[in-house]
């Protein structure tokens, strides 16, 4: 499969970065805005480059290059921007549900409130939904080294129901347990917003169990390195772990980020990447581009580097896509919609 026949295919993203997603030329026109100038260079060609993080080798190294974008995301109008243009990009490369997360506690450098960011975004969304019909839904971010994760789901209980749809956990995982942050947890269940934390990407089974049994969540972002709790020959999964059973039987969607994993050094190659395998032994996977600036990836590349790795056919993909649209967080009759008249039917025929 090659990525136009690819991006012609209906997809579904359930994991990806606002903050992560930028235009280039977009950062540097809001720059010049803003008046920051801590850019690394304002050349547009080698700010690309330079924002391209396949050699970090590690998820700390890979983080540090948010701070530039968050640093031109600071005032509603830019925010409005950004969250428009990721609607208008996803659905150019054929994604019809998004669900697009951010940490609302990140734009507050410049005066506004938590509130204000969350409206801003979901007003991007919006426009962008108007002009293209693709649906987007809003995930709310806290940090794992933060201590602001309970006032982050306060501040978007006044958007229940009216765009965003779940909680999550992201930054640094070694270290940072989601123990630190069960009353958030508690309130987005209480509120009804669905919780997928980030696990198994920067830590081991452990973090995963936490997410599960404290945190709650009900998908697993990025959740790889499940494959430490089984019998993995590096080609096929032998033998389960217990967390590992009760992950596939208990069907955890796993929110699977192949190039970022690459990138962050979860896995040295796409062969060794257990994405296959643990498609092969009955996991829920779901294909996502994670950070599509930092990792230089759309959905429809993810899509094609996973086919060329791993053998995967159209069933595969389907099921790839219909396993996404049945764990996300929107609305259920739109899921169902896009899967009984758009994904399934596409990848059926």
């Amino acid at each position: 499969m090659d990525v136009e026949t690819a991006r012609g295919l209906p997809k579904v993203l359930l994991h990806d970065h606002l903050d992560g997603g930028l235009r280039p030329a977009t950062i540097l026109e809001l720059a010049d805005e803003v008046g920051y100038d801590g850019l690394p260079t304002t050349d547009l060609e080698a700010l690309e480059a330079w924002f391209f993080q396949g050699r970090s080798g590690s998820l700390e190294r890979y983080l540090e290059a948010f701070a530039h974008t968050v640093a031109v995301m600071q005032t509603p109008e830019a925010l409005h921007r950004v969250a428009y243009e990721a609607g208008i990009d996803l659905h150019a490369d054929g994604v019809v549900y998004a669900e697009v997360r951010f940490g609302p506690s990140l734009h507050t450098a410049g005066g506004l409130r938590r509130e204000e960011v969350i409206e801003a975004v979901l007003a991007g969304f919006e426009d962008a939904r108007r002009e293209t019909g693709i649906e987007l839904f809003t995930i709310v971010t806290a940090l794992r080294h933060d201590t602001d994760s309970a006032a982050v789901v306060a501040a978007a209980a006044p958007f229940v129901d009216a765009g965003v749809v779940a909680f999550d956990l992201a930054g640094p995982e070694a270290g940072h347990p989601v123990d630190d942050h069960l009353p958030a947890c508690l309130l987005a269940r209480e509120l009804g917003l669905g919780v997928t934390l980030h696990a198994g990407e920067g830590d081991g089974p452990r973090s995963i169990w936490q997410a599960l049994a404290h945190g709650g969540a009900a998908r697993i972002g990025h959740g790889v390195r499940i494959v430490e709790d089984t019998d993995f020959d590096g080609r096929e999964i032998r033998r389960l772990g217990s967390l590992a059973r009760r992950v596939r039987d208990h069907r955890v969607p796993l929110e699977v980020c192949l190039s970022s994993n690459l990138h962050t050094g979860v896995a040295s190659t796409p062969e060794a990447h257990p994405l296959g395998a643990l498609h092969r032994a009955g996991f829920v996977v779901t294909l996502n581009t994670d950070n599509r600036l930092m990792s230089g990836v759309t959905l429809s590349e993810e899509v094609t580097l996973a086919v060329e790795t791993f053998g995967l056919d159209e069933a595969d993909l389907g099921a790839f896509m219909v396993a996404a649209l049945e764990a996300g967080f929107g609305p259920w009759p739109v899921r169902r919609r896009l899967r009984d008249e758009v994904v399934g039917p596409a990848y059926a025929s």
